[in-house]
């Protein structure tokens, strides 16, 4: 097994980038990206595929990444200040036989994006799906939130998917293909008082999901998923999770890999689709 590699990327004093390369081993003397593409080999819908997934290192992000890595994926994993889980994340990937690659940007600041993109074409070539999943989330009262708040929160939430999907864009645009994927959320569809800077953002993700449908087409599908509410195995059960519950007709929470899913089905099938909102919320958004 060949280690990491740490790359530093100075792009500008602005804007520097940490790659961590991940190299893929395997047992086999062939290299793992030629077993996935032997033409005997199925299963694999996203071989030969780039894909970037912002805040991948932990959560849903996690999930996503290494749900694309299964498909076949080459794998970016941006993450900001959770380097020890954006590698623990690579090394899985690269264990799954394909490629992985984890940096560090912020991505509310445009140029750090920039660089980001900048880095993934010259280490890949190419880029097929951008996976906006890095957010942020924390409750404010009206009368108690500042400017402070609403920049923080937009910045993560709304002008950073703006700025990562126009990097990708104009990367899938000479392509002439690519698939863009905005992590949204119930509460962009709900009002929630107590996260009124929350839902602003996310609703922000919505419309902005529609206005890249119609501006990207035809090269380029956009479309959203809204998670509900999602418990992970190690959140133990508590009021919290006994009201989502009981407020959902499923009856039940949902399952990080409940929205991994309904992302690779846009990733990889779903040709005649963009523009659209998929609540994964077990009911709990009809009206």
């Amino acid at each position: 097994m060949i280690g990491d590699v740490l790359n530093q990327v100075k792009e500008t004093k602005s804007a520097s980038l940490e790659i961590e390369v991940g190299t893929a081993f395997s047992l086999c003397t062939t290299s793992p990206r030629h077993v996935i593409n032997h033409p005997m080999m199925n299963g694999f819908p996203l071989a030969g595929q780039v894909a970037l997934v912002t805040g991948a290192g932990r959560r849903i992000g996690r999930v996503i990444a290494l749900a694309l890595a299964r498909a076949g994926a080459d794998v970016v994993v941006n993450y900001n200040r959770s380097r020890a889980e954006a590698l623990k994340t690579v090394r899985e990937i690269n264990a799954l036989g394909v490629r992985g690659v984890a940096i560090r940007a912020d991505i509310s600041k445009p140029a750090q994006v920039r660089a980001m993109f900048r880095g993934v074409e010259k280490q890949f070539r190419r880029l097929d799906l951008l996976v906006n999943n890095a957010g942020i989330f924390f409750p404010a009262k009206w009368d108690k939130l500042t400017e402070e708040d609403w920049d923080r929160i937009l910045g993560v939430n709304l002008k950073g998917p703006f700025f990562c999907a126009q990097a990708a864009a104009r990367i899938m645009q000479r392509q002439k293909r690519g698939r863009i994927i905005n992590i949204s959320s119930l509460g962009g569809l709900e009002a929630w008082p107590s996260y009124m800077h929350y839902c602003a953002s996310k609703a922000g993700v919505i419309m902005l999901t529609r206005c890249l449908a119609k501006a990207l087409a035809p090269h380029v599908l956009v479309n959203s998923v809204a998670p509900g509410s999602i418990l992970f195995p190690d959140e133990r059960s508590g009021p919290w999770s006994e009201n989502v519950i009981r407020t959902t007709p499923l009856r039940k929470a949902g399952r990080p890999e409940d929205i991994a899913e309904m992302v690779l089905y846009l990733a990889t099938r779903a040709d005649f689709i963009t523009g659209q909102v998929f609540a994964v919320d077990g009911g709990k958004s009809i009206p």
